[in-house]
């Protein structure tokens, strides 16, 4: 007896959805057990992004190391993480001071690390610094402090911590990223740079590690949701119009914490080298600026124009 094809859609509706709820829980279950007793450290731990990774990390039953800048923000974190948890299926996490603005710290910042479990399986470099100005109103001293805590920062830590993993012939450096360390927009000068810088050094990175067992992955995403609102320099950026405003929109088009934790939890049980996630119209202009960069170029510099004679006018 053959199905009435009003119902046959109906049906394969409900068996495809069924599919997909078993392939997520057995992906949740797999990333639990891929993450039982990991020692994982988390830099900016106390960020949207940063806790929300804390979270999936510590339910999977990982060995956390959490850092941040402020010691209040990471006490409430781990109050939050340990007041519902189970001692039987968890860990209380380990709290460090991290400030990538002190550079001068570091050397007793990465010993603090290593010294809490003998080891590290995971480092997660989730530290940043937004900025959004002209050229010309960013300062000298604003310029090295975005490449701190950009680039200066996440690298030295990964080279302080990576012959703990070396010697072991094991273990996962992961660098969050933007996208705009492989596209610039304008009025991102300082922030691009520093971005760019980063994404060359785990790049470089990867390579040299692989032999050793050694994992590096980038995660290159666009503008991340419910965030606090960038800084602006003296003389604030102007907005572009036309072609480029509907770009840079769309390159600000961003992510939530939670989808970008989620997607950081899977690059690491997956160990992908390289993830980009982003809408259709930045992966569209990551293409254009491969193939056609003359037309990317062109279109960007006539939007910061047109902004400026809509402005005088």
């Amino acid at each position: 007896m053959e199905l009435p094809s009003v119902v046959v859609l109906p049906l394969l509706i409900v068996v495809a959805a069924g599919i997909y709820y078993v392939y997520n829980e057995v992906l949740q279950f797999m990333s639990k057990s891929l993450v039982r007793n990991k020692v994982v450290v988390i830099t900016d731990a106390v960020s949207g992004v940063g806790s929300e990774c804390a979270q999936l990390f510590h339910k999977g039953g990982a060995r956390l190391v959490l850092c941040g800048t402020s010691w209040d923000k990471l006490e409430s974190l781990f109050d939050s993480l340990t007041s519902d948890a189970d001692p039987k299926e968890t860990f209380a996490p380990k709290l460090v001071i991290l400030d990538f603005s002190d550079m001068e710290s570091m050397e007793e910042v990465v010993s603090e690390v290593v010294e809490c479990y003998g080891c590290v399986d995971v480092l997660v470099c989730n530290s940043s610094m937004k900025l959004k100005a002209p050229v010309q109103s960013v300062s000298l001293e604003l310029d090295r402090n975005i490449m701190d805590i950009n680039y200066f920062g996440p690298s030295t830590l990964a080279k302080g911590i990576l012959p703990t993993m070396i010697s072991r012939r094991s273990g996962h450096i992961l660098l969050v990223n933007s996208i705009q360390g492989r596209l610039a927009v304008p009025f991102r000068s300082s922030y691009a740079a520093s971005k760019h810088a980063a994404q060359a050094f785990f790049d470089c990175l990867r390579a040299e590690v692989e032999e050793y067992g050694v994992s590096v992955s980038t995660i290159s995403h666009t503008f991340i949701n419910a965030t606090t609102p960038e800084p602006e320099a003296k003389g604030p950026a102007k907005p572009v119009g036309g072609l480029a405003a509907f770009i840079a929109s769309k390159l600000t088009h961003g992510v939530s914490p939670s989808a970008l934790a989620n997607e950081i939890v899977r690059t690491v049980n997956r160990k992908r080298k390289e993830v980009l996630l982003a809408h259709p119209i930045p992966r569209v202009a990551l293409h254009l600026r491969s193939l056609f960069p003359p037309f990317l170029f062109s279109v960007l510099a006539a939007g910061v124009k047109d902004s400026v004679m809509a402005e005088q006018m």
